[in-house]
């Protein structure tokens, strides 16, 4: 197989898994039954399309194939017949509602596969943890491993909670579609997580040779925009879209030519999208002026002090972390705690920022996550206790996921262990 069919293939599967199983979902109510055969189809393009050529629209092909595949399992099972008619009495997809106008008609009648998908995932009968590992896996695609790191759980444990999640929709009867609008409250905790996580994962993946998989950023962006429509006096949808679209303008810098991690001091700010930037901030000020502060709105306006610094040393060090003071009150997590030891040893000095990493690593509460021993290796680079630094680097390279995350960690390693051995040198 050629590098130009196995890059093809793998850029339908990020930018069109979702709305493959999405639609099956739909067509059949069968969650494992719309996977197995999106995975099907992906297997007969790596088969045919080496042989055929990729087709000039990979999604439309991938779909037909999937649903093909579906129609050929359910005519094979003994209740396809009583289910074939049903999705034949279903309405197409270009078919228009009878629908007065009023926003819980244009609630009901939204058409998108993928955001009634998501609402179905976040069902409240459905425990927030499976909510947010069932859209990770039927919407985002990624494997029971990779969700597995991202919640920090062994993988056996996040399968059985997938399993159990798929069970309860189909032996709850959870209807699948978007909820009318009186019932959108109850879910908007659970679908603005899971639209943050989607988005996380897609600006900066779990594993896998990439830093960041746009597909998924680019998805989440896209049904946060849809979101925020259908609640417009919701301020936390808007400070969330914000805070995307306030990360996502630095997208382009985050990464060097080779493809190699760019840290946001070093980044080229003449790279950051402006346009993206100058609607985060006026979705941010919209929300806030609702004066309903929330986590993603502190969330969004830590990314705005980033975005409206001209030069790195401009950085508003102390006001950002005073904003993850705020946000841990409402967000008590060791990441955000993690966060902001970083914010502190950038406004107070290493010293006091290593104080609080300290803290977090005896609390033993991010035992495995790369990021802490990163974070400490960089402070302790900063004191100038070169020795120490090295063996946090090393440390930190042996949990890191990602190919770009364990290249910069190399360097960084190489750079503190030559630091370490100058001295020595001298000294002789």
């Amino acid at each position: 197989m050629t590098p130009a069919v196995e890059a093809a293939v793998a850029g339908a599967f990020r930018e069109e898994w979702g709305q493959i199983v999405a639609t099956l979902i739909g067509m059949t109510g069968d969650w494992d039954l719309a996977e197995e055969c999106a995975q099907d189809a992906f297997a007969q393009a790596l088969e045919r399309w080496p042989r055929d050529g990729v087709p000039r629209r990979p999604g439309a092909w991938l779909t037909t194939t999937a649903r093909n595949r579906a129609v050929d399992r359910l005519r094979r099972q003994a209740v396809g017949a009583a289910k074939l008619r049903e999705v034949a009495m279903m309405a197409g997809p270009g078919e228009a509602d009878d629908a007065p106008d009023d926003r819980e008609a244009a609630v009901s009648g939204v058409r998108d596969d993928r955001l009634r998908l998501l609402f179905t995932c976040c069902h409240p009968a459905l425990a927030f943890e499976a909510q947010v590992a069932l859209t990770l896996r039927t919407l985002a695609g990624l494997t029971t491993a990779e969700i597995a790191r991202a919640f920090l759980v062994p993988e056996p444990t996040m399968s059985r909670r997938l399993v159990r999640a798929k069970q309860k929709i189909r032996n709850a009867g959870i209807p699948y579609r978007v909820p009318p609008a009186h019932l959108l409250p109850e879910r908007t905790t659970a679908v603005l997580g899971v639209l943050y996580l989607l988005f996380n994962e897609g600006y900066a993946a779990s594993a896998g040779g990439d830093l960041a998989r746009q597909g998924l950023s680019g998805e989440a962006i896209r049904l946060a925009r849809v979101l925020a429509g259908l609640m417009p006096d919701e301020p936390e949808a808007a400070g969330l879209l914000a805070l995307m679209l306030l990360h996502d303008a630095r997208r382009a810098s985050r990464v060097d030519d080779a493809g190699d991690l760019v840290t946001l001091e070093r980044q080229d700010r003449a790279r950051w999208d402006a346009g993206e930037i100058a609607e985060g901030l006026e979705l941010l000020d919209a929300a806030l002026r609702r004066r309903r502060p929330g986590p993603y709105q502190i969330q969004a306006a830590i990314a705005a002090c980033h975005a409206s610094a001209t030069e790195a040393a401009d950085t508003d060090w102390a006001q950002i972390a005073a904003l993850y003071g705020r946000l841990i009150l409402l967000v008590p997590s060791p990441v955000v705690r993690l966060n902001r030891a970083v914010a502190v040893g950038m406004a107070e000095g290493p010293t006091a920022g290593l104080e609080l990493v300290e803290e977090l690593a005896t609390s033993g509460a991010l035992t495995g996550y790369h990021l802490l021993p990163a974070t400490r290796a960089d402070l302790l680079r900063r004191l100038g206790r070169y020795d120490e630094a090295a063996v946090a680097y090393r440390e930190a390279l042996d949990l890191a996921a990602t190919d770009a995350e364990r290249r910069y960690l190399a360097r960084r390693l190489a750079e503190t262990a030559g630091l370490v051995e100058g001295p020595r040198q001298t000294g002789r």
